[in-house]
Formats: structure tokens, C-alpha cells, sequence
């Protein structure tokens, strides 16, 4: 087993229950390695693993020290999470207020009577925000996959390809590489579609004169990267040129100064005030960047009110961008480990503007 179990305890005596129900699915894997569906019921003393029969042979194999109970017709979850709290004496349930449904609260409080159920707010995803050594290996990988993606997108895009063409070719190149699957939707926003941060891959050809932003990330055994890198099809305009540089600079300013011991907003700041400086700074309408891990936004996020102080084996992404309407927009990313010092660039692509 991967995850710190005594972490999990302290969740439990923090929030004065005697057992979790886990229902979110990244905190499900983190905790049992189980990659399916359902609940996860844990004590202190229990694991087990809630799924149905299209899982209990999956729950089996990637969870070995976990129980697994199938539910059937006549037997659902909320029958066997109170045949299991009363076999347990359990009194006091924390529950993932932040994922689970009206729907679902409401049959369990009806059908498991007499608990005291406690909202467990961030306790679980905080476990998941200092990486242990065997996740950062699993996200320099993802990232170092999504490096060898832009390598090989540089020596295929050409005017007249459309945005959707290239997002396929960015995407299969990286499955092509070892990834299960992409991390979110690959975004690739050519000419004044890349003014729009998360712009959809349209029809769209790129022309001479684009600028093209494309942000893309993989999941490799589980854990994901993310990435974003803006070129210009042909020569690049003075304007172009101007506004591309005044986000490396951002970027750069902001990894130089990242480190432990800094809260996210400071971090954030840098780079605001020189793409304010420059005169852009209404065009900066996102936070320079957040945590990944098996979901690709995670907390802490360098942002204005990024008020969580940055540690050792945190993730950030750094990803400054200008997006000018009717004309287009750049946005330059990495994601790095933090480190006492500074941090671990995990990202190797060339960050100055690239011409085709």
C-alpha cells in the first residue's frame, strides 16, 4: 500500500468520526489503488471496497488489502454501508460533502438512521497535496511524454491543417508514448481563437500570421501533465513578438522567484505586475497556475488569493498568459516540483517563440 495510513487516522480523530466513506473517485485511488466505481468504507481498524460486478474482480487484483463487497438487486450500497456500521458499532460517519449529491446524502441519512454525519470539507484531498517520490516519478514522466508530444507537433503542423487535426496528432502521440489517456481536453486555438484561454479545437485552419496556443497533457499511470506552448505559423508581427515576450518574461520572473516558504499570491504577483507594467494586465484574467496530481487542478493555486504557503514536493503549473480580442494570445506553462530553493522544471520544451 502506497498512501500513509496513519495520515488517514489523524483525518478520523481530527473530524471526531470512526469511519470514512470515500466517494470521490481520485481519493478512492490514491487510497486503495482501485480504479472503478463505488464507495470506499474505512476505519481504523477496516478497508473495504463498495462496487458492483462489472468491478469486483478489478477491486480484487489492484486493491489486495481491502475487502470488497458487491452490491446486487436487492442489496445496494446504502444496505451494506449499515449492515457494515452495525457490525462496526459505528456512530459517527465523515463523509466528501464537496462530491457527493443531494440525491445520495439524502438515501443515506433516511436509510442508515440513527448516525451522526460529519462533512469532511478538504480533509481527504489534503492528503494528496505533497507528493511522496513515487507519484513525482509518475508526473515527470506524464510531463516528459508531453515534451516528446510538442517535438513531434513542430515537425507536422503547416498552414491549411485544421485545430481538430492537430489536437488528434498531439493525442495520439502521446498514447503512442505510454499514456493511458489525455489528462483534460487538448486545447489548440489558432489565430483570434487563441484570445480565448479554453478554447474548443474547431474546423478552423491555421493560416501565415497565426499565433497558435496549444495546451495539452497525458495521464500516465494515472497522474497527469500539463503543458502550454504558443508558436507563430510563419514570421511573427512586431506586435506578436511584443506580447510573446512580455509573458516569457512573466514566466521566467515568477519560476525565478518560486519556491517553499512563499504563499501562491506572492508567487502570482510577479508575474502580474510585469504583464500590468507592460500595459496588459486586463488581458491576465486567470490565476498563473495550480497543483496536478491524479486530477489536473488540484490545490494549492498560485493565484491573488492563493493564501496556502508553497512546501517541498508540491506541484504548481506557472502559466501567465495575454489574450488580446480580434487579435489572439499567447500563454506559455510548466509544471515544476517545488523545492526548498526554487523548484524542478519538469517541462524541457524551448520556451522562445518559435517561428514555422
Amino acid at each position: 500500500m502506497r498512501y500513509n495510513r496513519e495520515k488517514l487516522t489523524a483525518v478520523m480523530e481530527q473530524n471526531n468520526v470512526e469511519a470514512i466513506i470515500v466517494s470521490d473517485e481520485y481519493n478512492m485511488r490514491y487510497i486503495s489503488q482501485f480504479r472503478g466505481e463505488g464507495y470506499l468504507y474505512l476505519t481504523k481498524k477496516r478497508q473495504v471496497i463498495l462496487t458492483d460486478s462489472r468491478y469486483t474482480t478489478q477491486a480484487k487484483k489492484e486493491a489486495e488489502e481491502f475487502e470488497v463487497f458487491e452490491i446486487s438487486n436487492t442489496c445496494g450500497y446504502e444496505q451494506l454501508l449499515r449492515q457494515l456500521m452495525e457490525e462496526d458499532h459505528i456512530e459517527r460517519v465523515g463523509f466528501e460533502d464537496q462530491h457527493i449529491g443531494y440525491a445520495a446524502y439524502d438515501r443515506w441519512t433516511k436509510q442508515i438512521p440513527g448516525k451522526i454525519w460529519t462533512e469532511l470539507g478538504e480533509s481527504l484531498n489534503n492528503l494528496r497535496v505533497i507528493k511522496e517520490a513515487w507519484e513525482l516519478e509518475r508526473l515527470e514522466k506524464a510531463e516528459a511524454i508531453g515534451d516528446m508530444a510538442f517535438s513531434h507537433i513542430l515537425n507536422v503542423i503547416k498552414p491549411g491543417m485544421t485545430e481538430l487535426a492537430i489536437a488528434a496528432e498531439i493525442e495520439y502521440c502521446m498514447k503512442q508514448n505510454g499514456a493511458s489517456g489525455t489528462s483534460f481536453d487538448t486545447i489548440v486555438a489558432s489565430g483570434i481563437h487563441s484570445a480565448m484561454p479554453h478554447a474548443i479545437p474547431s474546423d478552423k485552419k491555421v493560416e501565415v500570421g497565426d499565433f497558435v496556443t496549444m495546451d495539452f497533457g497525458c495521464k500516465y499511470d494515472g497522474y497527469c501533465s500539463d503543458m502550454t506552448r504558443t508558436i507563430v505559423i510563419g514570421k511573427a508581427s512586431d506586435k506578436q513578438k511584443e506580447i510573446y515576450n512580455v509573458v516569457l518574461e512573466a514566466q521566467l520572473a515568477a519560476l525565478e522567484v518560486l519556491r517553499a516558504g512563499l504563499a501562491g499570491k506572492e508567487v502570482d504577483q510577479v508575474a502580474r505586475d510585469i504583464i500590468t507594467k507592460a500595459g496588459y494586465g486586463a488581458y491576465f484574467g486567470h490565476g498563473l497556475g495550480h497543483s496536478v496530481g491524479l486530477y489536473i487542478h488540484e490545490d494549492p493555486r498560485l493565484a491573488p488569493k492563493g493564501t496556502t504557503v508553497l512546501q517541498e514536493n508540491m506541484i504548481e503549473t506557472v502559466e501567465p498568459g495575454i489574450y488580446l480580442p480580434e487579435f489572439g494570445g499567447v500563454r506559455i506553462e510548466d509544471m515544476v516540483i517545488v523545492t526548498k530553493d526554487g523548484h524542478k522544471n519538469l517541462a524541457h520544451s524551448k520556451k522562445e517563440l518559435i517561428e514555422l
